[in-house]
């Protein structure tokens, strides 16, 4: 995967799910039962993509969403059920 750390793409890909299914932010302690990874780390993890342009925060004490970038490497990195050859 390109440029990002596997444990965050994991997240960006649930996140990403659960975002357009839901169509409500995401937060930390919806993840963790999941991944099977502590809110804590998810939190940190969330960090570092929010950093980096692909999840924001609509409000302070809300979950993450994700953000164009987000999505595109979604699509184009993680999705694989509609990827053409």
């Amino acid at each position: 995967m390109k440029d990002m750390k596997p444990r965050q793409a994991e997240i960006l890909d649930h996140l990403v799910r659960d975002y357009v299914s839901t169509g409500t932010p995401v937060g930390s302690k919806k993840l963790s039962g999941r991944l099977g990874l502590s809110s804590a780390t998810i939190r940190n993890a969330m960090h570092e993509l929010n950093e980096e342009g692909y999840l924001e925060k609509p409000h302070y004490s809300s979950g993450r969403v994700p953000t164009d970038k987000g999505y595109r490497y979604f699509v184009d990195y993680l999705l694989k059920e509609f990827r053409v050859a």
